[in-house]
C-alpha cells in the first residue's frame, strides 16, 4: 500500500510540476467566478446551457469544486442521523472510516497541489465545511445537495472567489432552500458575495439566463476594478511613507 502511494503521489506531483512550467497570461486580470449547484446542473453543460463557456466569454475565470467533495457529503448522511436522532450508529462508523479513507488517498493530492503558486482549490475538508454552516442553517438539511451547497458557496468567498453562479433545477425546492433560500444570510456575512441563481429548466429562457450572468459579471468587473485601485492607493501610500522615512534617517544621520 504504502509503494502504491508513493507512485501515486510521483504522479501527482510530476503533474503539479508540468502545469507549473504553462505560462499564465496577467496582464489582464479576470474575476474568478465559482460554480455551485445541483449536481448535475453543476456539472454537466447540456444541463446548464454550457454556462462554464457563458462566463469564460464574459472574462471571468471559471472555477469548479471537486466532485469528491460531494461524495464526502453523501458519507456524512447517517453519521449525522446518528448525532441528532442516535440511529445507524454502525452504519455511522462504517461511513466515518470510509471518509478517512477518502481524506487519506487526497493527501499526495493536497501535498501536490501545496507546492504550486497557481493557486488551486484544494480537495475540501468535509467537517471543516460542516462546521462554516452550523451558524447559517442546520446539518439536517440533507436533501439535494443539503447544507454543502451552502457551503461551497462560503468556501469560495473565504478563497477569495465572491462570485458565484448558483444553478438549479426550476422544480428542486430543496435546492432552493439551500441555495437562493441563504444567499441574503450569506450576504450579510460577506458583504462582498456575489450571487447569481439561476435556474434551469426546459421551459426556462435561455435570453434570461444569459441576463444574469451579464448582470453578475458586470458586478464582478466592477467589485474587481475598485479591489484593485484600493490596493494600488495602499501600495502608493506605504511607498511614500517608506521614502519619508528614508530621508527622515538620512536627515537625523547628517545631523549626528
Amino acid at each position: 500500500t504504502q509503494g502504491v502511494s508513493s507512485a501515486a503521489s510521483d504522479v501527482y506531483k510530476r503533474q503539479v510540476s508540468d502545469f507549473e512550467k504553462i505560462e499564465i497570461d496577467t496582464s489582464v486580470i479576470k474575476p474568478k467566478v465559482g460554480i455551485v449547484g445541483e449536481v448535475l446542473i453543476k456539472y454537466h453543460p447540456f444541463g446548464n446551457n454550457f454556462v462554464a463557456d457563458k462566463l469564460e466569454q464574459e472574462g471571468a475565470e471559471v472555477i469548479l469544486p471537486d466532485f469528491m467533495g460531494f461524495i464526502k457529503f453523501i458519507a456524512t448522511h447517517k453519521i449525522t442521523f446518528n448525532k441528532l436522532i442516535k440511529t445507524d450508529a454502525i452504519k455511522a462508523k462504517l461511513f466515518k472510516t470510509a471518509i478517512k479513507l477518502i481524506d487519506l488517498l487526497e493527501k499526495p493530492v493536497i501535498s501536490a497541489l501545496n507546492n504550486s503558486k497557481k493557486g488551486y482549490l484544494l480537495p475540501c475538508n468535509i467537517w471543516d465545511l460542516e462546521e462554516k454552516v452550523n451558524d447559517i442553517l442546520s446539518i439536517g438539511n440533507q436533501t439535494g445537495e443539503g447544507w454543502f451547497l451552502t457551503a461551497e458557496m462560503i468556501e469560495y468567498i473565504e478563497h477569495d472567489i465572491p462570485n458565484i453562479v448558483c444553478v438549479q433545477p426550476f422544480a428542486c425546492l430543496p435546492n432552493h432552500v439551500v441555495g437562493k433560500g441563504v444567499i441574503k444570510t450569506i450576504r450579510s456575512k460577506f458583504p462582498e458575495a456575489n450571487i447569481a441563481p439561476i435556474d434551469y429548466d426546459p421551459g426556462a429562457s435561455e435570453a434570461n439566463q444569459t441576463n444574469r450572468i451579464k448582470l453578475m459579471m458586470t458586478v464582478a468587473k466592477d467589485n474587481l476594478k475598485n479591489k484593485n485601485n484600493i490596493n494600488k492607493a495602499i501600495k502608493k501610500e506605504n511607498y511614500i511613507i517608506a521614502v519619508s522615512y528614508t530621508h527622515l534617517r538620512a536627515h537625523e544621520t547628517v545631523l549626528d
